[in-house]
């Protein structure tokens, strides 16, 4: 028998009758997908955005995830990259990426006639700076955020992700590549690239969450404070520098704080995106 908070996300998502997921691959948006999957059945779609934005890694796991879960899975092609406003880098970037993705998304809900674009935003999200959720407020006659509106939280959503035994349950939480570059400076591909594959380099050495920000003049390795002690237990810092060297960055120094979700927005004022 569900848990009463998934009994009622099942409950709001049955109601929207047909609906594409946008699916990262993240826990938020994988627990809407599957019971997208499991209400709707052949009405529902999960739907990858594939850009420079997305780590290679990422869209590989989207789709394997997908083919394991049984989802309904389609890629669309989104270039925010090449939208000034987007690649220019300001404070609301995350608008236009969004803006970009649902404009895609409700080309595709038009062609197979699905009423709804779900998102995984949740109740914990409005606690950081989040543009892109402005973006989905502008369409909310298309757009709806099944885990906000059931009161769903970060806890609550991996509670019921491992109540459903989805693989992904604990998979730290990840964003863009382009969060890993401050305000102002210049978003291409390049970058994006050269991020990624640094980012791949230091999970090959074993660690789980961890950021690479892309500065001007460095690099700066953010790994989670429960596996930073192993950089200095097993010697690793000669090889992520190393790695990262090779990779065209001028310098690169670890964060000896650690990684911490949002260290790129601290400054920025939270504004409320969401009405009612």
């Amino acid at each position: 028998m569900d848990s009463e908070p998934l009994a009622r996300l099942r409950q709001i998502v049955r109601s929207y009758e047909s609906a594409i997921t946008a699916f990262s691959a993240g826990v938020d948006s994988t627990l809407v997908a599957v019971i997208a999957q499991q209400e709707l059945g052949d009405k529902a779609v999960a739907a990858t955005a594939v850009s420079a934005s997305l780590a290679p890694s990422e869209l590989d796991d989207a789709q394997r995830l997908a083919e394991e879960l049984g989802l309904n899975h389609r890629l669309v092609y989104t270039s925010e990259v090449e939208d000034e406003r987007y690649a220019s880098n300001p404070v609301d970037r995350c608008y236009f990426c969004k803006t970009h993705l649902y404009t895609e998304l409700e080309q595709l809900a038009s062609q197979i006639h699905a009423r709804f674009i779900l998102n995984g935003l949740n109740v914990d999200d409005l606690g950081d700076w989040r543009p892109g959720a402005r973006a989905a407020a502008e369409r909310q006659d298309h757009v709806r955020s099944p885990l906000h509106e059931a009161g769903l939280g970060k806890n609550e959503i991996r509670q019921a992700a491992r109540e459903l035994g989805l693989p992904n349950w604990d998979k730290p939480a990840l964003a863009c590549l382009s969060s890993r570059m401050p305000y102002g400076a210049r978003v291409t591909p390049e970058k994006l690239a050269r991020v990624g594959q640094a980012e791949q380099a230091l999970h090959a050495l074993g660690f789980r969450q961890l950021r690479v920000r892309h500065f001007a003049d460095r690099a700066r390795v953010e790994i989670a404070p429960d596996e930073l002690a192993r950089v200095q237990s097993e010697d690793l810092r000669a090889r992520i520098e190393a790695d990262l060297l090779a990779l065209g960055f001028p310098k690169v120094e670890i964060d000896p704080r650690g990684y911490r979700s949002g260290r790129l927005n601290e400054g920025v004022v939270t504004l409320p995106v969401i009405s009612g």
